[in-house]
């Protein structure tokens, strides 16, 4: 790891990959096996950072200032008003969450067309180094336990990581001493010979090559800075260049559901109009980047009356209901660092409601303009009302009561219309936002961006709806099962060439 851009700079590598989150992190490290590859991150490193580590301080990079350059969790407010954040630290959001391990559904893994036996095989690699069953269930989340089955969230799973009906205990990234693990410490599983990773570097765009004789445009690389130097001191790293017997290798784009597309604009990929209008030269029409962009509406109901000094707690437990269309998690959030408050939370997993991301500015460092239309689609404020009502209800369960030695709460509201008018004004996010390079409209099924060779989009920017409980688990997966598809293709290519060859 450095964070020494010149160590880097005017090198050549069989893969980059830009973005060192959630996704990116396995990824490079299962293609490190055979491959040389350049992990590039545009925050720092999460080691010795008490606010990444330790479980006593969860929430508190979300309540931190946000300094431009070294913060870990960068804050951005979307058009809709709801304020946001993205992690810029190696990790990514695996750094910054509430940790909450759960796989996507049985169902999502069909729709998307991946190989299930290698699905699980990806997941239980992760699970073998990241994640933990909790050694005990705080006070808060037994309580939030009894008061979902209460309400009639059923039936219990218990100890769960699959996704299924009812209330279950999940997994954690923080392991039994409060420690937390994030994606980053799947780059010790990687052959450190063919791994380089450089933190503090942003990526300001792609490199690309026309080859006129065949007409098609190839990623040969990516220009860069240092995070917290100009946006005019540039420096560059190569793919490298094929023998006769290899295939090339790709430029990866697992910057995130903000960054990702963000970075395909600043590279000229994207609407023709949008990119003139900030003097970026074109190098392919595609008018769906950015589009297609989704954050789950959450409602979060603060179930004490007043802040106290509550040791923060990360979400143990998940309710599954109304056909899977509702989750509900529970943890205590700091406010301060004294004062702290207990909430439930739900959000829609599966909403109608679609936004847009666009550039803001050209410096890859800030963020880009989104907006994800909250509850604009019918459907979707329905489904609100229905999640308002649930919470409602759990809120003033007997458990919940008893735990805060306080009568049952009040209801938040009585009828439809104020239910609505409450959902409207109090909607947030719960941090699952994806989109913007989805396959189908902007990458393939193989996450290869159409009409550009060699550039892939890997990261929840591809995804058209939030799997599982949290998305974490499955992009955690996902990094590993695309490396191993990767390594099988190019065994394949390789083997191909050498019979060519010989022949």
């Amino acid at each position: 790891m450095t964070s020494d851009v010149k160590e880097v700079a005017g090198k050549s590598y069989d893969y980059i990959i830009v973005g060192g989150g959630t996704c990116g992190c396995p990824l490079a490290a299962t293609l490190s096996e055979k491959f040389s590859v350049l992990l590039i991150e545009r925050g720092g490193s999460p080691y010795g950072n008490p606010l990444v580590i330790d479980r006593r301080y969860y929430g508190f990079p979300l309540i931190q200032k946000d300094n431009i350059h070294n913060s870990v969790a960068q804050r951005f407010t979307s058009q809709d008003g709801v304020s946001n954040v993205r992690g810029r630290v190696l990790g990514g959001s695996s750094a910054i969450n509430g940790g909450f391990y759960s796989r996507a559904s049985d169902e999502f893994v069909e729709k998307v067309g991946w190989d299930k036996k290698l699905v699980k095989e990806a997941y239980e690699w992760v699970e073998s180094k990241v994640v933990f069953p909790p050694f005990f269930l705080t006070p808060w989340q037994s309580v939030a336990e009894f008061s979902l089955l209460e309400t009639g969230i059923l039936p219990y799973n218990g100890y769960n990581l699959e996704h299924i009906k009812g209330t279950k205990i999940s997994g954690s990234v923080f392991d039994g001493f409060g420690k937390r693990h994030t994606s980053a410490d799947l780059l010790e599983a990687g052959n450190p010979k063919n791994l380089t990773v450089l933190v503090n570097a942003t990526v300001k765009s792609i490199i690309f090559h026309h080859n006129g004789e065949k007409n098609e445009t190839i990623a040969k690389g990516i220009k860069f800075i240092k995070s917290n130097g100009s946006v005019d001191e540039t420096y560059e790293a190569y793919i490298k260049k094929p023998n006769n017997s290899t295939s090339r290798g790709d430029v990866i784009l697992s910057a995130g559901a903000l960054g990702s597309p963000q970075l395909l604009l600043l590279s000229g990929i994207g609407p023709k109009e949008r990119l003139r209008s900030f003097n970026i030269p074109l190098v392919h029409e595609m008018k769906e980047v950015g589009q297609g962009m989704q954050d789950n509406p959450c409602i979060a109901i603060l179930v004490d009356s007043k802040p106290e000094n509550r040791l923060p707690d990360p979400p143990q437990i998940a309710g599954i209901t109304e056909d899977f269309k509702i989750i509900i998690e529970a943890s205590i959030l700091p406010l301060s660092i004294n004062e702290s408050r207990v909430n439930i939370a739900a959000k829609i997993a599966m909403p109608f409601s679609k936004g847009y991301l666009e550039l803001n500015n050209t410096d890859p460092r800030l963020n880009p303009s989104v907006k994800f239309n909250y509850l604009e689609n019918e459907n979707d404020m329905e489904q609100c009302v229905k999640m308002t009502k649930l919470l409602n209800k759990i809120a003033r369960s007997k458990s919940i009561a008893f735990f805060l030695g306080e009568s049952q709460q009040n209801k938040l509201a009585s009828n439809e219309f104020d239910l609505k008018k409450f959902c409207k004004k109090n909607v947030r996010t719960i941090y699952h936002y994806h989109g913007g390079c989805n396959v189908g409209s902007v990458v393939d099924k193989n996450y290869k961006v159409h009409g550009i060779k060699g550039l892939k989009v890997l990261d929840g920017s591809t995804f058209s709806e939030s799997p599982g409980t949290n998305p974490m688990a499955t992009l955690l997966m996902l990094g590993r099962y695309q490396g191993l598809k990767i390594l099988q293709e190019r065994e394949t290519d390789s083997s191909l060439n050498v019979k060519k060859d010989n022949t």
